[in-house]
C-alpha cells in the first residue's frame, strides 16, 4: 500500500506550513512536495520518516484512505473577523476539522450516540423569519420561558458534537461541518469568553437549522436566529422595558441570561426598545471602559462543556479497555497530541447515552 498524498497535505496544513516552508523542512525541493502530494510522485520512504517528524504525526497516518472536505458552504462569511485570518489560518481549521472528523469515524465504529431530541431543519427560504424559527427549535425542544441553561447540552442531545480548540490561533470564533454519513460537528475557539461562546454555538446552530445553501444574508440571519433563540422577545422585553436600559441593568441581566452585554444592547435595538441616540450612548460607555473589547470580569460565567466526544474516549478507555497510547494509534497521531485534542475526564452520567456496538 502506498502513502496517500492528501494526508501528506492534511499533515502540513495542519501544522500551518506553507509549500515551501515544509518542502525546507523536509529537505526537498517545493515542486517535488507538490507532485507528492497531488499523487504524480510517489513518497519514498526516507522523506516519509521526516514527514512523521515535521508534521508530528504517526507513521500511520500517511496511509489513510479516508475522503478528504473542502471548506464549509459558509465559510468566508463565517470567519468572524476576515481581516485576521489569512489563507493560512484557514487551510490550518479546516485540516483539524477533517482530522476530528477522521477520528470521529473510528470512535463512531465502536459506539454510538443515542438522540434524546432531533434537529429540526426549518428552511429560511420557507420560514422566512430568524425570529420565528428560533420560536419554533424552542417550542420543538420544549424549552421553558426563560434563558436557555446550557445551551451546549440541548445541541449535544440533538446529536451535533460539540468541542472547543484553540482553532490554530486563527481569529475564529466557531464553524460547523457536516460531512456525508457523520454527525455534524461545530468546533468553537476555546479563547471566547463563555458569553460569546454560547452566542457563537447558537449562530451556528443557527446555520443547521436553517440553511442548506449559502446566501447573501446568512450571516445576519444566524445571527437573528442566536439572538432571538437565547433571549425571546416574549420573555426579555418586559425586563429591558421595566427600567431605563443602562450598564448597570445590562450587568444585571448578563449572568441570568447568559449573553454579553453587547448582545443585550443589540437585542434590545432589534426589539425597537433604543431610540439611535440611546444606542450610541450605550456603545460610547462601552467603548470607554473598553468594554468592547472585554466585559467586566467580576460578569462571568462558567464555559459550557461539551461531554459527547469526552464520553465516546472514556468508553475506548473503561469499557473497551483501551489504554491512551492504544486510542492515539487508532487515531493516527502521537500520544501527547491525543491528549491535547482529548483531555481524558470523567464521563457525566446526565448527559446523551452511548451504545456500545458489538
Amino acid at each position: 500500500m502506498q502513502p496517500n498524498g492528501d494526508m501528506l497535505r492534511l499533515a502540513r496544513q495542519r501544522k500551518g506550513f506553507q509549500q515551501t516552508d515544509a518542502a525546507k523542512r523536509l529537505d526537498i525541493d517545493q515542486s517535488l512536495l507538490s507532485r507528492m502530494e497531488n499523487g504524480v510522485s510517489e513518497i519514498r520512504e526516507e522523506i516519509l520518516a521526516r514527514a512523521e517528524a515535521v508534521y508530528e504525526v504517526r507513521r500511520s497516518f500517511f496511509f489513510q484512505t479516508d475522503p478528504i472536505y473542502g471548506a464549509p458552504v459558509s465559510v468566508h462569511p463565517m470567519w468572524r473577523k476576515k481581516a485576521d485570518v489569512s489563507s493560512r489560518d484557514i487551510d490550518a481549521v479546516v485540516a483539524e476539522l477533517n482530522m476530528r472528523v477522521m477520528h470521529l469515524r473510528r470512535f463512531l465504529e465502536a459506539a454510538d450516540v443515542a438522540k434524546v431530541n432531533d434537529l429540526p431543519r426549518l428552511d429560511i427560504e420557507d420560514y422566512g423569519d430568524p425570529e420565528r424559527i428560533a420560536g419554533l427549535v424552542r417550542s420543538h425542544w420544549k424549552l421553558p420561558p426563560g434563558p436557555v441553561r446550557d445551551l451546549t447540552v440541548l445541541v449535544e442531545r440533538a446529536g451535533v458534537l460539540v468541542v472547543h480548540s484553540a482553532m490554530a490561533g486563527a481569529a475564529i470564533s466557531g464553524v460547523t461541518f457536516s460531512a456525508p454519513g457523520m454527525p455534524p460537528l461545530v468546533v468553537l475557539n476555546s479563547d471566547q469568553p463563555a458569553d460569546r461562546m454560547r452566542f457563537t454555538l447558537a449562530h451556528e446552530l443557527g446555520h443547521l437549522v436553517m440553511h442548506r445553501f449559502p446566501s447573501p444574508d446568512m450571516e445576519n440571519e444566524a445571527h437573528a436566529f442566536a439572538s432571538a433563540l437565547l433571549m425571546p422577545a416574549a420573555d426579555i422585553q418586559p425586563l429591558l422595558q421595566s427600567r431605563k436600559v443602562d450598564l448597570p441593568l445590562l450587568a444585571s441581566l448578563k449572568p441570568e441570561w447568559k449573553a454579553s452585554m453587547q448582545s443585550i444592547i443589540m437585542r434590545a435595538k432589534s426589539l425597537n426598545l433604543l431610540t439611535r441616540n440611546q444606542e450610541e450612548y450605550l456603545w460610547k460607555q462601552m467603548s470607554a471602559r473598553k468594554w468592547r473589547m472585554r466585559e467586566p470580569a467580576e460578569l462571568d460565567f462558567a464555559h459550557e462543556k461539551p461531554s459527547v466526544i469526552a464520553n465516546l474516549v472514556n468508553i475506548f478507555r473503561d469499557h473497551l479497555g483501551y489504554s491512551p497510547e492504544e486510542i492515539s494509534q487508532l487515531l493516527h497521531i502521537p500520544e501527547l497530541e491525543f491528549r491535547k485534542l482529548y483531555p481524558i475526564e470523567e464521563p457525566e452520567r446526565t448527559r446523551p447515552k452511548f451504545t456500545v456496538i458489538g
